[in-house]
């Protein structure tokens, strides 16, 4: 009886759609409260610092003398402690996860420099 219990499995397993979908061609699709992964609009932060205070995980380093900030993706845990604590709101979560890789990296923003303002020349009053 084993080997027609069997056989049956097979033919069904031959005949059904797969129960995984094909990674590569077909990407995950996320449901909508999903957590995933934090992107900073550098633009809009003011290198406060309270993002770093508030991960549980210390994942953000932030330095205001060389105006970067960094996180180390594989530290963080997506908890969205730094998103709900930024006064600026510019960290957002994303719905998708950071990349596989070899190594473990870490992700290093620069705040821009403002665009040096033009020295006054001489006025000339008329």
């Amino acid at each position: 009886m084993s080997l027609f219990t069997f056989v049956k499995t097979e033919f069904r397993n031959l005949f059904s759609k797969p129960a995984t979908r094909p990674y590569p061609q077909q990407p995950k699709q996320f449901m909508e409260r999903t957590r995933g992964h934090i992107e900073n609009d550098i633009d809009l932060c003011i290198l406060c610092g309270l993002c770093a205070r508030k991960c549980p995980t210390g994942a953000i380093t932030v330095n205001r003398a060389e105006k970067t900030w960094t996180i180390r993706r594989f530290s963080c845990v997506q908890c969205g402690s730094c998103v709900e604590g930024c006064p600026k709101k510019c960290l957002s979560m994303h719905q998708s996860y950071t990349q596989p890789g070899p190594e473990k990296t870490s992700e290093t923003l620069r705040k821009p420099q403002p665009p040096a303002a033009p020295a006054a020349a001489g006025k000339s009053v008329s």
